[in-house]
């Protein structure tokens, strides 16, 4: 059993989790699309990051280090769990032109491209990350982020269809 942690490093640990939970859910539910599978993420993601939280907290951007334990947690469970989703995996309806509300319809979209596609997107897109901080995130180069990017842009667009221009202009 580990030693116990001294109480000023736990103590920093609960008010950097406090002050970043939701933050870390937003980006685990734009991962998986799912809010009961982003809390299992967010959570799996604290308790790493509880676990190394001596080094963590020496890291430079903690931002940045949680959100790529999340990233890699998230891809870490995409892989080993494939064959379980392919086989309870529910049929939903094709998303339409006239859905109101954009949001859900995105997340849909989102759930089309494969895990690491879904993930350099939300990274790069939604938290507007660099595309070296991406690349650093999901252990490639800087290229493959680009061409990945690219195509699921490109994937994401057929999929939406008409709507693919109202979340361009979303603000």
């Amino acid at each position: 059993m580990a030693a116990e942690e001294p109480r000023g490093e736990a103590s920093d640990f609960e008010t950097y989790a406090r002050a970043r939970q939701q933050q870390l859910y937003r980006t685990a539910f734009l991962l998986c699309g799912n809010a009961d599978r982003a809390q299992d993420l967010t959570q799996t993601t604290l308790a790493k990051l509880f676990q190394y939280w001596r080094k963590a907290s020496r890291a430079t951007n903690i931002d940045a280090y949680a959100k790529t334990v999340l990233t890699r947690t998230f891809l870490a469970e995409q892989r080993s769990s494939r064959r379980e989703r392919e086989l309870h995996t529910p049929i939903t309806p094709p998303v339409g032109p006239d859905r109101p509300d954009l949001r859900v319809t995105l997340v849909e979209a989102l759930a089309a491209l494969s895990p690491k596609a879904r993930a350099m997107v939300v990274l790069r897109y939604w938290e507007d990350q660099p595309i070296e901080a991406v690349a650093a995130s999901m252990n490639c180069r800087p290229g493959t982020v680009k061409s990945t990017c690219t195509r699921a842009l490109r994937q994401l667009r057929e999929l939406l269809g008409e709507d693919a221009d109202l979340y361009a202009t979303e603000g």
